[in-house]
Formats: C-alpha cells, sequence, structure tokens
C-alpha cells in the first residue's frame, strides 16, 4: 500500500537510526500486520493493545502530512 509505504519511509529516517530492543521488537510486530490493519493503526482508527507497539503506532502517526502539519 502506497500511504503504508510513505509513512514507513518517513519513520525510517527519522527514528530508524536509533530503533533498538524492545522498541525495535514492536516495530517488527507491527511490520508484520496486513497493510489494512498497519493503515488502521497509522490513521489511529485502531490502537495496539502492547504499550511498546502503542509507542511505534504514535510514532508512525507523526510521520503523516497530518502528524507533520501538527509539528510545525
Amino acid at each position: 500500500m502506497l500511504e503504508n509505504d510513505l509513512v514507513l519511509e518517513r519513520f525510517m529516517e527519522q527514528h530508524g537510526p536509533t530503533l533498538e530492543g524492545e522498541r525495535l521488537a514492536a516495530f517488527r510486530r507491527v511490520l508484520a500486520l496486513s497493510d489494512a490493519d498497519l493503515w488502521a493503526l497509522v490513521c489511529g482508527r485502531a490502537t495496539a493493545q502492547d504499550p511498546a507497539e502503542a509507542e511505534v503506532a504514535r510514532l508512525l502517526q507523526g510521520c503523516t502530512l497530518k502528524g507533520q502539519q501538527e509539528k510545525e
């Protein structure tokens, strides 16, 4: 899904160099989701039950165009 690819590209640019430990493991679990489930997390239509995965979802949400605009 192109939208997921764009968000993941921004995520890796911003957070990739510091991914390690539990955050890296949570990111891998999130990546294993289907495209639709991943997009639901990114859009905030779904929430992760695991706290580490929820943190990764929050970081992914910050990498959307809306998330980028909110930072400005």
